[in-house]
């Protein structure tokens, strides 16, 4: 199955807080990138589909807990989910079983965003 995903923004007030975070859960590397009305962390491959998205703060993001769940792909949910609340979020949904198709968790990250975890084991 094709994934259309090209690029997403997961919504900050505090960048810097969620870059570390981030960085802090998943073990991520950052590009910061300064536009005219909003500054960025990006991270993931730029070039290829599905893959590349970034932390934005600007006047025209809000995060929330109520809108879109974007699920990173984790080696086993286990691992992410247990580092979340060291990292200052909030654990909602622990690792949960989903059949044939893996595992699955969800957690409120440090500017309020629902997000969440998907491993096949």
């Amino acid at each position: 199955m094709n994934n259309p995903v090209q690029w997403f923004e997961i919504a900050t007030t505090d960048l810097e807080r969620a870059k570390d975070f981030y960085a802090k859960v998943f073990n991520l590397q950052f590009q910061f990138i300064d536009m005219p009305d909003s500054k960025m962390y990006m991270f993931g491959e730029p070039g290829k589909v599905g893959s590349a998205g970034c932390l934005v703060q600007s006047s025209g993001s809000k995060p929330s807990p109520d809108g879109t769940v974007i699920y990173f792909s984790c080696e086993d949910v286990a691992t992410e989910a247990g580092h979340i609340e060291e990292a200052g979020g909030k654990l909602l949904v622990p690792k949960t079983d989903i059949g044939e198709f893996g595992f699955f968790a969800q957690f409120i990250d440090t500017e309020g965003n629902r997000m969440g975890l998907h491993s096949n084991k």
